[in-house]
């Protein structure tokens, strides 16, 4: 059966930018309308503790302002269950996260902290707020994933992207292929996404039991050069081209 691959756009280096110097420009919000017309399916935005990129304003806005689903990733924290029960965003995507570390460095150890996360997916779930674990592709946190009863996982791609081309990298696609098709098969709904490109991209929205791509640094660096609609355009094409010769569909 062939699904729409929704891709979801990333906003938070648009904030990056803005903190460097202070002040509104560029503002993220007007990031988040760009994506939504240039055929973005949803918005992503990590409030991070630190608050390094996206502020808690910007989710305040994005709720109010922006029509599009609003996917909210936060740590495992007690600060950011309030943040996120107070905002309610469509979708709540834990995440690891170390404040001295770059980007996220890996998925969350879902299967090693199941008593830990247990309540606090619990309380996103009956304030209505759609869970998703950020994991990397292995059974045992597919497995927790059910255990803790998410209905979405979405699998790391880094080891995938940062892998040299060859034998390395299609070893990391093949395990995010299987791990997909576990997803699937467990009853949970798979997404994938961190440090996608055009490069990239293709082999992964190949994969049918993947339903949603969230990507962000990439395009946000890219709308440097020639814009941001131009971007998400050119990403939104190489999704679709890669699901259709997957699937054998013909565009239209």
């Amino acid at each position: 059966m062939n699904r729409r691959l929704r891709l979801g756009v990333n906003i938070d280096h648009v904030a990056t930018i803005r903190n460097a110097r202070g002040g509104r420009h560029p503002d993220p919000v007007r990031a988040a309308r760009l994506a939504a017309a240039a055929g973005a399916d949803g918005i992503t935005a990590h409030l991070r503790e630190d608050r390094r990129h996206i502020s808690d304003l910007d989710i305040e806005r994005l709720g109010t302002e922006i029509d599009l689903p609003l996917n909210l990733e936060m740590a495992a924290t007690a600060e950011m269950l309030a943040i996120a029960l107070r905002h309610r965003p469509h979708a709540a995507c834990i995440v690891p996260e170390r404040r001295e570390e770059v980007t996220t460095e890996g998925g969350l150890d879902a299967a090693g902290n199941l008593a830990a996360l247990r309540p606090l997916v619990a309380e996103l779930a009956a304030a209505d707020i759609r869970v998703s674990l950020f994991i990397d592709p292995e059974p045992a946190q597919i497995d927790a994933a059910v255990a803790l009863a998410a209905p979405v996982v979405e699998l790391h791609t880094g080891a995938y992207c940062e892998a040299v081309a060859g034998a390395a990298r299609e070893a990391e696609l093949e395990r995010l292929r299987v791990a997909a098709d576990r997803a699937e098969a467990v009853g949970l709904e798979c997404h994938a996404g961190h440090g996608l490109s055009y490069d990239t991209v293709g082999p992964v929205a190949a994969i049918p039991t993947i339903v949603e791509l969230n990507i962000g640094h990439f395009l946000v660096g890219e709308a440097i050069f020639g814009g941001l609609d131009s971007a998400i355009k050119r990403m939104r094409a190489a999704m679709d081209q890669a699901r259709r010769a997957a699937t054998g569909e013909r565009s239209a």
